[in-house]
Order: C-alpha cells, then sequence, then structure tokens
C-alpha cells in the first residue's frame, strides 16, 4: 500500500495495490513523510474507498472516536438496508455526531425534527437511528439524546444511492442559493462553495426543505435558548430572521422559533468556519 498524503498523524490518502485512492485510518500512518510505502498493514484498522477529496479536510479537526462510530454505522445500516450508501456518510455522519456532542456539552438541545413522520416513513432508518446512540455510546463513552436518532435516521436516508423527485430537488437548490445569498449579504461574507462546510451546510437547509414543504412544524420549546442567542450574536439572529422571512415571502412556508433557533446554529458554524 503506498501513502500519497498526510491528513494527520493517524490518517492518511493511500493507493492500494490496483491504484485505487483510499482513505485509511491507522497507528502513525501520516507520521512518515510522503509519499512512502506501508509495509505492515497491521497497523491499519480502517479504509474508506471511492470518498469526495473535498471530505479528506473533516479528517484534520474530527474525533476520531465519532469516525470511527460513523463508520460502524455505516456499516450496519448497508447490511440491514442490503443497499450501498453514499460512500462520504462516515464522514458526514462522524461530523454530525461530534457537532451534536459538542452541543450537549452546551446545553443546546434541539428538538427533533420530523420525528413521527420518519419514524412512520422510514421505520428501518429510524431504528438504525436508534441503534446508532447506543453505537456512539460504546465508541465516544458520551450519550446523545434520543432525538438524534431522527436526525442519524435523515443523514441514512440521504445516503441511499436513489434518486430524488426532480420538483423537490430543484425546490431545495433554489432555496440554498437564496439563503447563501441573504448570509453573505448580511454577513459580509463569502461563502466558498467548493468547501466541505458550505457542503454541511447546504445538506443541513436542504433538511429545512424537507420539513417545510412537508408542513410539519419542529417541536416547540427552544425559545428561551433562542432569546439567549439572540443577545449574544445579534447578527446571526437577525440574519436568521432575514432567511426565515425570505423563506416565508418566496415559498409560503412559515418559519418557528425553533427553526429560526436551527438556522441559527448553522449559519453562525458556516460563518465561524469561514472566518478561520
Amino acid at each position: 500500500m503506498k501513502l500519497l498524503r498526510k491528513i494527520n498523524n493517524n490518517a492518511a490518502v493511500a493507493q492500494d495495490n490496483r491504484g485505487r485512492e483510499m482513505v485509511v485510518l491507522g497507528r502513525g500512518v501520516g507520521f512518515h513523510p510522503m509519499p512512502y510505502e506501508l509495509t505492515d498493514l497491521s497497523v491499519v484498522y480502517r479504509t474508506f474507498y471511492d470518498v469526495d477529496p473535498q471530505y479528506y479536510e473533516i479528517l484534520s479537526n474530527l474525533p476520531e472516536d465519532a469516525l470511527l462510530a460513523a463508520a460502524d454505522i455505516t456499516e450496519q445500516s448497508e447490511i440491514t438496508l442490503h443497499t450501498e450508501l453514499n460512500p462520504n456518510l462516515p464522514f458526514t455522519l462522524a461530523d454530525h455526531i461530534a457537532f451534536a456532542q459538542q452541543r450537549e456539552k452546551q446545553g443546546i438541545r434541539m428538538a427533533a425534527p420530523l420525528h413521527y413522520d420518519v419514524q412512520h416513513l422510514y421505520p428501518r432508518e429510524y431504528e438504525l437511528g436508534l441503534r446508532a446512540l447506543e453505537t456512539v455510546r460504546l465508541r465516544t463513552s458520551s450519550s446523545l439524546p434520543r432525538a438524534e436518532a431522527v436526525s442519524i435516521a435523515l443523514h441514512i436516508v440521504n445516503a441511499e444511492l436513489e434518486g430524488s423527485d426532480l420538483s423537490s430537488t430543484l425546490t431545495a437548490v433554489e432555496v440554498l442559493n437564496e439563503v447563501t445569498s441573504a448570509v453573505e449579504q448580511e454577513l459580509g461574507i463569502v461563502l466558498n462553495r467548493e468547501s466541505y462546510n458550505y457542503a454541511r451546510f447546504a445538506m443541513h437547509i436542504q433538511f429545512l426543505v424537507r420539513r417545510l414543504s412537508a408542513g410539519v412544524a419542529m417541536e416547540q420549546g427552544s425559545g428561551k435558548m433562542l432569546d439567549e442567542l439572540s443577545r449574544e450574536y445579534p447578527a446571526v439572529y437577525h440574519c436568521a430572521c432575514t432567511v426565515a422571512q425570505d423563506i416565508e415571502q418566496h415559498h409560503g412556508w412559515h418559519c418557528s422559533c425553533d427553526e429560526v433557533l436551527y438556522l441559527m446554529l448553522h449559519i453562525y458554524r458556516v460563518q465561524n468556519c469561514e472566518s478561520n
């Protein structure tokens, strides 16, 4: 196995003996000068094929235990669903898990979006989401709230390699463009549409569109948290309110306080990542 590029001390981009590129996790695989031939394959404990290169950058700051948990969840899901999932799922899911753990430490809890819809429309994925919580607990020694089963289920649904309804896809793209323009104008920043951070932001806007277009509001209960964060981050709050107003004006979808908080969290995150 030839290692081509260091991601961090325990992760690298590699090439197998058939010339296929992959990401490998292993003890000290990124420590040596690149490129080099890895002869002791026993140090490798995970490989990922067909990963979009834009996801390489996330590994530098991603907790390894979250990635290993996400890889386990992906494997369990493919076995249960008898289907191949998007090869980027371990990375997007690990990023979600790490962010959810961060929110949990800060005492920020989001109500479960589309809880009953996901449970009834995607029962197998929802069950996988519940099982995933135990996987996260075992791998990371930290617990996530039960509501995260819905979010994990939606990640799995999103990763199933099936076509989606064209009109819904076009609407989601239109909303994303509108939201992006509003964020850039309100906050005076330029979002890098080729970055992983933007791809993650786009995915969360897609989840928002799914909820709003289905007419299912998030459960109420985040008003106090919204009040606190609006005082702490007034510019981001104003931006989220502007986005919510634009969505209602252009598409007729009303964003509740909980949806505004959801927008705030992800607008703040993409702004913070672009600034660093």
